[in-house]
C-alpha cells in the first residue's frame, strides 16, 4: 500500500494528488492508494481517500504502507523517519500556487543531501521513478532519523574507553 499525506496546509496540493491518481490509473504500479488530501479540491478517482485522518490512524497508516509519499513539510516526512520509513518527499511549490514560496523545495533538498534519508521528487517524472524504483533508491538511504543523542553517547564511550586504556582497575 502507498499511504500519501499533504499536510493540513490550506493550500490545494492538487498536482501531487492528480499526479499519483493518474499512476494508478495508468497501472505504473499495484499498490493500492490511501491519500489524506487535505485542502486539495481534486477529488481522486482510482485511490481511496479523505481530507483528514485522526494522528493515530496516520501513524498505522505509516505503518503499513511499502511507500509514504508526504509533501515538503517537515511535520510530515519527520514521523514515518521515525518508524524507520524512508519517505518519498513531493514539496510543496509557489509557482503552482501550492505554498507562499519555495521553502519546502529548499527545505527536503538540504535534508536529502545532508542526511540521506528522505527521497525528494521535484516533479512528474522524478516522482514517477521514485515510486517505480523505490526498493533500489531506499536500499542506498540512510534509515530512519540520527539521533544526536545515541552519537553523542556513543562518542563518549569512545573517549571513555580511551581514557581507561592500559588502567587496571
Amino acid at each position: 500500500m502507498i499511504f500519501i499525506t499533504v499536510g493540513t496546509h490550506e493550500q490545494p496540493f492538487n498536482r501531487l494528488i492528480k499526479a499519483i491518481d493518474r499512476m494508478k490509473a495508468g497501472n505504473v504500479f499495484n499498490d493500492d492508494v490511501i491519500i489524506q488530501t487535505g485542502y486539495s479540491t481534486y477529488e481522486p478517482k482510482f485511490c481511496e481517500w479523505q481530507k483528514l485522518y485522526p494522528y493515530d490512524e496516520m501513524v498505522e497508516l505509516v505503518n503499513q504502507a511499502r511507500i509514504v509519499i508526504t509533501h515538503g513539510g517537515p511535520s510530515s516526512f519527520i514521523m514515518p523517519l521515525q518508524i524507520g520509513k524512508i519517505p518519498i518527499v513531493v514539496p510543496r511549490k509557489k509557482q503552482y500556487g501550492e505554498h507562499v514560496n519555495d521553502h519546502q523545495l529548499e527545505f527536503s533538498r538540504e535534508v536529502e543531501k545532508r542526511f540521506g534519508n528522505i527521497i525528494v521528487a521535484e516533479d512528474d517524472e522524478r516522482f514517477k521513478l521514485a515510486i517505480v524504483n523505490y526498493d533500489a533508491y531506499v536500499s542506498s538511504k540512510t534509515h530512519g532519523i540520527i539521533s544526536n543523542n545515541n552519537k553523542f553517547v556513543k562518542d563518549f564511550e569512545r573517549e571513555i574507553d580511551k581514557m581507561f586504556k592500559g588502567i587496571k582497575l
